[in-house]
């Protein structure tokens, strides 16, 4: 199949092969002390690799951890990723329904806050902290000629530029819990019973988010993108040892999609980069969580005999 602008390779055997890791920082800010304002949560980077291939319909991407963790795991912990997601397409919509779980974080710098770390561990671990989000999502793209088929460059790559305005429709359920201990270090808890005291912070929301998608691609030199900014209606939800509470609000939401490589009909080399914003308010407290994904893929277009 062909078109003027994007050209298919649907009846060819596809095989790649990617190399990335997904990360999950969050930060909370808040008038902790005179010195403290933001905590920064980070975890261990758990690097993989990839094996996929695709026919025609049919498409299966298998990945596995090459390091456990990059970093030393007695300084900044053990972290474990669990990611699961499914994307396709319906003529003018993209569809991704994504979940991820981090477990194991560790806070920057917690030397300032415990006195009883020191300049060689100078981090606090929290081994149960655990990061969750579900999303399902779709975008709908006004111009015929944009796909995210071609975006991505597996079965598909731009002839000539594209570009159209697009409207994202989103569902997600996110947060963050320390399995019934406090998230923020008690140092900093004068009251275990306020928001302060929390031991989750979580959060439903839906919304549409208007955006601009771009694809071009010249002399085989491919770069797509895909910026989406806007607001959503929220239900947001703070638990601590005796009790839950929960208050409605709009919260801003915008995330970030960028592929650029080589392509030609017979093999392509992509990086590929995804940017995601999730946050929560709760008055002077306020949560946030960012998701973002950096691979390299490379893969071959096997010609029909």
């Amino acid at each position: 199949m062909d078109t003027n602008h994007i050209k298919y390779f649907k009846d060819r055997f596809v095989l790649y092969s990617d190399f990335g890791f997904t990360s999950a920082p969050f930060e909370l800010k808040h008038s902790f002390s005179e010195e403290i304002s933001t905590l920064s949560y980070k975890h261990n980077i758990r690097p993989n690799i990839g094996l996929g291939f695709s026919y025609k319909w049919l498409a299966l991407r298998l990945s596995v951890p090459i390091i456990d963790n990059i970093r030393n795991v007695s300084k900044y912990g053990v972290t474990d990723n669990f990611n699961l997601g499914l994307r396709f397409t319906i003529k003018k919509f993209f569809c991704d329904l994504d979940f991820k779980r981090t477990t194991g974080y560790w806070l920057k710098n917690g030397i300032n806050i415990d006195t009883t770390l020191d300049i060689d561990y100078p981090h606090l671990i929290f081994d149960e902290l655990k990061a969750l989000n579900f999303s399902a999502s779709a975008w709908y793209f006004k111009n015929n000629n944009f796909n995210m088929i071609a975006f991505y460059g597996q079965k598909a790559h731009f002839k000539k530029p594209v570009h159209t305005w697009s409207v994202k429709g989103t569902m997600n359920f996110f947060g963050i819990g320390n399995e019934g201990s406090l998230i923020i270090p008690y140092q900093l808890v004068p009251d275990s019973s306020s928001r302060i005291g929390g031991v989750t912070y979580s959060a439903y929301d839906i919304g549409f988010i208007p955006g601009y998608a771009y694809g071009n691609r010249i002399k085989n030199w491919q770069f797509s993108a895909l910026l989406g900014f806007g607001a959503v209606l929220q239900s947001k939800f703070y638990t601590t040892s005796y009790f839950t509470r929960g208050f409605l609000g709009i919260a801003p939401r915008y995330d970030f999609r960028m592929s650029f490589g080589y392509s030609n009909d017979n093999f392509f080399v992509f990086l590929v980069t995804e940017l995601d914003n999730k946050s929560i308010q709760f008055t002077d407290l306020i949560y946030r969580q960012y998701y973002y994904s950096l691979r390299l893929k490379c893969g071959y277009r096997f010609k029909k005999k």
